[in-house]
């Protein structure tokens, strides 16, 4: 039974409207978290279906993860499973990917196989990089203590006296001992215990951390590549979904309706106003009829880049604000291979997620590293005797709005398929349904600058402490997604939307 004092602040509540822009998965966990504390809430996407760069398509009977083809915290305690639990509805169905991914170097037909269980992972990396156990205990250690302090719920980076606090009540003894870590990199812990010329476990590194920081080793905040890479062992893990990736937010939707809120799809925000430092609504265009309004707004809450943000603000971005966006280094964009095919393509006992490098003295893009994502009999995504291969690589966004493009697709289509016709059997009989993205395709589909993929680069200038905040310098205006603290994926970008519900909770007592 809801308290008179709970039922007179839902009320309040009500008064108070926040458009949310964008319908990605932090949107939506923004949106579904903020309706179910009683806020009048608008969603507002430019797609036709919502989820962002997890969302889906179909093809033939064929179900294609868009982007996202793993997600973390669905454990108990994890971030997703604490969402889940307070809008009171159920987890999707999923198994643990164990390995979490078999990643295969160049000439080498043995992977290295990332284990969710940490004896077995840690006889795995003695076996594949002996010598390097110290380095692997420094970022076990770390982990375990940033882990713990992430769980206390800090606001990184704090720019509020409410935030500061937030921060203040999650440190404890044992998190000081990671603050001597705080700005080094994991090149300068491999160059710490001397294996800065271990080229095997080098390259193993950059590979996975380039799928989760956007960056390599030498660049990566060692505090978060600890993070990175230790999320999925035992008693985390990494979780492939039955059906796809689009039911955390198909469910995330039906909460935001379940109480009251609403998503509008196909209408575009164009602008979002401000007068003062302060936020007053944003502009909207219906695509079915090219209507604008301005509609109001108490409070705006942006699952966008920060490179659309400052967009959507125009001239009245904070002018430090842009600046420190527009110094920001290059983002990289993603060439995707989505894949039809009969079973008899796949090998017997396929991972279901792989990473590929094909040359050593080439760079982790442009098909000479591949990130492979496979479908599991029965998870939804094919039908019977068929299976989905997702492949992609990292691209420079700028390289396609140059030259012939059509031409550059197809060149990149089959560099792709002969890379993986070296561990699949692909040929006219096996493949049944091909086709690729691009990064204009998801500037497209997704509305994100450039195409760009993965957030901003967990560099130490760019990490944790270090990075952008959700609340943003114009009052009232919020940030979630990939661009703020704990960076991509759905687990990151949760965390964010989870953050900025507190921080609104906060600003009107």
């Amino acid at each position: 039974m809801v308290s008179q004092q709970g039922s007179l602040e839902r009320k309040a509540s009500l008064g108070r409207k926040i458009v949310v822009v964008g319908a990605g998965i932090g949107g939506l966990t923004a949106g579904a978290l903020l309706a179910h504390r009683g806020y009048n809430v608008t969603v507002f996407d430019q797609a036709i279906v919502p989820g962002g760069c997890a969302s889906t398509f179909k093809r033939k009977g064929f179900t294609f993860d868009v982007g996202a083809t793993q997600v973390a915290g669905l454990e108990p305690g994890g971030i997703h499973h604490r969402i889940f639990s307070e809008l009171e509805i159920d987890l999707p169905k999923a198994t643990f990917c164990d390995p979490a991914c078999a990643v295969y170097l160049p000439g080498e037909t043995e992977p290295i196989n990332v284990w969710r269980d940490p004896e077995r992972w840690k006889a795995e990396r003695q076996r594949q990089f002996p010598g390097s156990e110290p380095f692997w205990q420094l970022l076990a250690d770390l982990f375990r203590r940033s882990w713990a302090f992430q769980m206390r719920d800090p606001v990184l980076p704090p720019r509020s006296g409410w935030d500061l606090w937030q921060l203040t009540k999650a440190l404890r003894p044992d998190t000081l001992l990671t603050v001597p870590h705080t700005f080094s990199t994991v090149g300068d812990a491999l160059r710490g215990y001397g294996l800065e010329r271990d080229r095997r476990l080098k390259t193993f590194l950059d590979l996975q951390l380039k799928l989760y920081s956007q960056v390599d080793a030498d660049e990566t905040a060692l505090l978060y590549a600890a993070t990175a890479l230790g999320v999925s062992q035992q008693p985390h893990g990494l979780f492939h979904l039955h059906g796809s990736m689009q039911v955390l937010s198909d469910r995330l939707m039906d909460a935001l309706k379940r109480d009251g809120g609403k998503l509008v799809m196909r209408h575009t925000v164009e602008q979002i106003h401000t007068q003062g430092k302060q936020t007053l609504g944003v502009t909207i265009r219906d695509q079915s009829t090219d209507e604008t309004w301005l509609e109001p707004a108490d409070h705006v809450v942006a699952n966008v880049t920060l490179q659309d943000l400052v967009r959507l603000l125009g001239e009245n971005a904070p002018h430090g604000y842009q600046r420190r966006v527009e110094k920001l280094p290059p983002a990289s964009g993603a060439f995707v291979l989505y894949l039809g095919v009969d079973h008899s393509a796949i090998p017997e006992n396929c991972p279901p997620h792989l990473q590929f490098l094909y040359n050593y003295d080439g760079a982790i893009a442009e098909n000479n590293s591949l990130f492979v994502s496979v479908s599991r009999a029965g998870d939804g995504r094919a039908p019977e005797g068929k299976a989905t291969i997702i492949a992609s690589s990292f691209t420079d966004v700028m390289a396609w709005e140059q030259g012939n493009y059509d031409a550059m697709k197809q060149r990149y289509a089959e560099a792709a398929i002969a890379r993986l016709g070296q561990f699949f059997t692909l040929n006219t009989e096996t493949i049944i349904h091909q086709e690729s993205a691009t990064p204009r395709t998801f500037q497209r589909y997704t509305g994100r600058a450039q195409g760009i993929v993965g957030g901003i680069g967990q560099r130490i200038p760019t990490f944790g402490p270090f990075g952008f905040a959700n609340r943003t310098p114009v009052h009232h205006l919020w940030l979630v997604g990939d661009s703020t603290h704990p960076g991509e994926g759905t687990a990151g970008v949760s965390y964010s939307a989870l953050t900025v519900v507190r921080q609104i909770e906060a600003a009107k007592r």
